[in-house]
């Protein structure tokens, strides 16, 4: 059986801060700075999908959708 296609990902110009962050956070974990990279981006699309699964749901039992005036109050409303 043939492997999925990985994908290579290269990043440029984080700060050295960023950086330093990352290797302490990997040596916390006991792994490389790369796999804690992975692991922080899986983590976050994983949950990012999760929200927008629930969205959907939630969506899908509702009788209107909500304008866009609607739906631009709820988000002025959040930033009060």
């Amino acid at each position: 059986a043939l492997e999925p296609y990985m994908a290579t990902l290269t990043i440029r110009n984080l700060p050295p801060e960023t950086v330093e962050t990352l290797k302490s956070l990997a040596r916390g974990n006991h792994h490389s700075m790369e796999q804690e990279v992975r692991d922080i981006l899986l983590g976050f699309v994983a949950e990012r999908r999760s929200v927008l699964d629930q969205i959907e749901k939630r969506w899908a039992g509702q009788t209107r959708r909500p304008t866009a005036k609607e739906i631009d109050g709820w988000i002025a409303g959040g930033r009060a």
